[in-house]
């Protein structure tokens, strides 16, 4: 499968296939500069490293004027013969330079593909071909910021003194294993494992704690907005995102299902949702939009409790939502603030109606326990990462125990040895095609 994959020449178009100034048509693989021979006007198969060209496109007849951008085997993204061709940005003149390609053997790329053999050549390890998903995905300048870390590796080096420590730690136990009479070896005592292994642990917690948080600069959050019916939980929303878009209406009820709207504060997006006033009701419609409220209260990172602030008690649909919410993170915000002659301290006071809730949007943000270091520190921050980094610690911790209790020091290196495994696996290195497979199918045609 491997061979077969890397002994193609892969074509895509890496512009949206819209009518434009420009088009890029990327290719890849070995023989491909030869290939262009046959096609361009000017001789590329003999370029020593990246080099532009300014000529004609021809099958059988010109295409089109093109600029041509060639590198040699080992100097590219992909580590492999590719070209780009910069041509008018009509989808026929793409097209035809397209088909001119595949009519000569080349294959339409898969998505990812061009990344994923970067992978495989060495160009890159796996967390930064996860950066360049990452780049493209990014809605907002910190989310962008964070990804081109570790598209520049800065991620990946920041597991260096972890791998390093695991990897002493297990040559230790190792070399104690296999040759018990040398004196001269450094012994590895149950308290050196021990006290090791916390240490490793505590550098485990703190890329865990770090990369937490740039999964929430990067992805942002979902918001619930939930509270009983006319409470102004729409107007809310419309005022956060300065945009009409949930239903303002005086009817309780109005709002039946769940409605989204994106907002970025401080360069964190939001993903709100407006969900229906919970209230017991015999209107078939209205119970299903509430069971949707409730289940997006399960789902969300964090609740907006809007309760009215003209009322001196909660009432028992209030207490539902507070219940309902409890165990989340959740902030408590009295809507119609306007309307009540003086406010509390201690409480959240807002006004949807007059838009005033820029103390609300200071909560949200406060709320997500982001430091301005967090904008500034590369992080392992999707599912994959963290998950590993989690098993990684559950190996230590295991290899900690093993070594309290006494038990034999080959049992303890198996742990230590999954843990290493576990930090090469972030880094691809020990990737299998499935997995790969799995994250590069993720990517957009053409990258």
């Amino acid at each position: 499968m491997y061979n077969e994959f890397m002994s193609r020449i892969i074509v895509a178009l890496a512009t949206p296939p819209l009518k434009g100034a420009l088009a890029i048509i990327r290719l890849s693989g070995d023989g491909v500069l030869a290939l262009t021979d046959t096609l361009f006007t000017k001789k590329v198969s003999d370029v020593t490293k990246g080099t532009l060209f300014v000529g004609e496109f021809k099958d059988k007849e010109t295409i089109d004027q093109v600029v041509l951008l060639a590198y040699p085997h080992g100097k590219s993204m992909t580590g492999e013969e590719s070209v780009e061709v910069i041509c008018h940005g009509s989808m026929v003149i793409a097209n035809q330079i397209i088909e001119a390609y595949i009519s000569r053997g080349v294959s339409y790329a898969t998505r990812g593909e061009f990344t994923s053999r970067a992978f495989y050549n060495g160009k890159m390890d796996l967390v930064e071909a996860e950066a360049v998903n990452d780049m493209i995905n990014a809605t907002t300048i910190e989310a962008k910021n964070l990804s081109l870390m570790s598209l520049k590796g800065s991620t990946s080096k920041g597991l260096t003194p972890l791998r390093k420590g695991i990897a002493d730690l297990l040559a230790l136990v190792e070399v104690n294993i296999d040759y018990p009479e040398y004196d001269d070896i450094e012994v590895a005592s149950k308290t050196k494992i021990v006290s090791d292994c916390e240490e490793l642990r505590r550098q485990i917690a703190k890329l865990i704690d770090e990369g937490n948080q740039g999964q929430i600069i990067k992805e942002g959050i979902k918001v619930a907005i939930v509270g009983e019916p006319n409470v102004g939980k729409s107007s809310l929303l419309n005022s956060l995102i300065e945009e009409e878009k949930a239903i303002v209406s005086s009817i309780a009820g109005t709002t039946r299902d769940v409605v989204e709207g994106e907002l970025s504060i401080h360069g964190v997006a939001l993903h709100l949702l407006d969900t229906a006033g919970i209230r017991e009701s015999e209107d078939e419609i209205e119970k299903i939009g509430v069971k949707r409220s409730q289940k997006s209260i399960q789902e969300a990172d964090l609740v907006i409790a809007v309760l009215d602030a003209r009322r001196n008690e909660l009432s028992e649909g209030e207490k539902e939502i507070l219940t309902l919410s409890e165990g989340k993170r959740r902030i408590i915000c009295y809507n119609k603030g306007d309307l009540v002659p003086s406010h509390e301290d201690g409480k959240l006071y807002v006004s949807a109606l007059k838009n005033d809730v820029e103390p609300l949007k200071e909560a949200i943000f406060e709320s997500l326990g982001l430091s301005e270091e967090s904008f500034k520190t590369p992080s392992l921050n999707n599912a994959r990462q963290l998950g590993l980094l989690k098993k990684i610690d559950l190996d230590l911790a295991r290899a900690q125990e093993d070594a309290e209790n006494d038990v034999p020091s080959d049992i303890v290196a198996v742990s230590l040895q999954s843990a290493y495994n576990g930090i090469r696996e972030i880094l691809g290195e020990v990737a299998t095609n499935d997995l790969s497979d799995e994250i590069f199918s993720r990517f957009c045609v053409g990258k």
